[in-house]
């Protein structure tokens, strides 16, 4: 990986990091999962808009053969991670949601093999199973009854869901800039959040003013800026080693949660983290095969 997509992903990862702090802080101040996810989603769609008509901005509509593609990787991207991530921390806590999103990269590799026909060899199989393994662990882990937990569901939901967007997303990033790719998806994955719309005066009214600046955060940060940093390196090295970078966002998630909520996931969980993050380093690491075309573009 060169040095421009190492330094945009480091960045990408240690704001998505302290995402899962931010939101649950954000809920226990007084929001609803469905007003927050809102809310932070039309904070970064007006902060595209502000951009997109500053002076001197050259910024072009999608053409029209990518607006339903667009709009369904924003939906799976945008709309079905955070649904994902901020219900399902209403019961899970912080560390534990960053350590299932941390193994995205194992349903990246799954979704490479299927839609971009490459090959994994035995290490790369045994890592898929290793990582699995360690998932497993994590969402038993979340309830103290070793039950799979509803949130833990979701948050896994919300795992698959980027992985899908980190391997459509790449294709989109030959024909449009990282900050136009990044403004449609948001307009798009926003849409589906207007259905919370309903009671959002009044959460917002009865949420202290703490919550508030943390739902600002989420919605500038970790929706806007770190989604254009992420497809800068995406549009700078390749998915599958740039999504591997995706095994250091636990450590600030748990990181964070912490020092911001006194949070700590059970043992159990810490486990299968790490087990987890051991399967993302043999598959990405000794599994993954170049396909011919690849081998030849290279």
């Amino acid at each position: 990986m060169n040095a421009k997509a190492l330094s945009m992903a480091l960045i990408t990862i240690i704001i998505w990091g302290s995402t899962f702090a931010a939101i649950r802080y954000s809920l226990h101040g007084g929001y609803s999962a469905g007003h927050l996810v809102l809310v932070r989603y039309l904070i970064a769609s007006f902060a595209f808009i502000l951009y997109a008509i500053m002076p001197g901005v050259r910024f072009r509509l999608p053409k029209k053969q990518d607006i339903l593609r667009l709009l369904l990787l924003g939906w799976v991207g945008i709309s079905m991670y955070h649904i994902g991530v901020t219900f399902g921390e209403q019961t899970i806590s912080a560390g534990t949601a960053g350590m299932l999103i941390g193994a995205a990269p194992i349903f990246t590799a799954l979704f490479a093999v299927i839609v971009l026909k490459e090959h994994l060899g035995i290490p790369g199989w045994t890592g898929l199973a290793i990582g699995l393994t360690g998932i497993v662990l994590i969402t038993l882990g979340s309830s103290s009854s070793l039950t799979v937990s509803g949130g833990a569901l979701l948050v896994l939901m919300a795992a698959v869901a980027t992985s899908v967007f980190f391997v459509f997303q790449k294709a989109f990033l030959t024909r449009y800039s990282p900050v136009e790719l990044t403004a449609y998806v948001t307009w798009a994955g926003t849409l589906p959040f207007l259905w919370f719309a309903p009671g959002l005066l009044d959460s917002i009214g009865h949420a202290t003013l703490e919550a508030h600046i943390s739902t600002l955060y989420v919605g500038i940060f970790p929706a806007a800026i770190a989604y254009v940093t992420w497809a800068i390196a995406l549009s700078a090295g390749k998915a599958s080693s740039v999504a591997s970078m995706i095994y250091l966002e636990p450590g600030v998630a748990i990181l964070t949660a912490w020092i911001w909520l006194s949070e700590w996931p059970s043992t159990l969980s810490l486990i299968g983290g790490l087990v987890a993050i051991a399967g993302v380093l043999v598959v990405n690491g000794f599994g993954r095969k170049q396909t011919t075309v690849e081998k030849k573009s290279a």
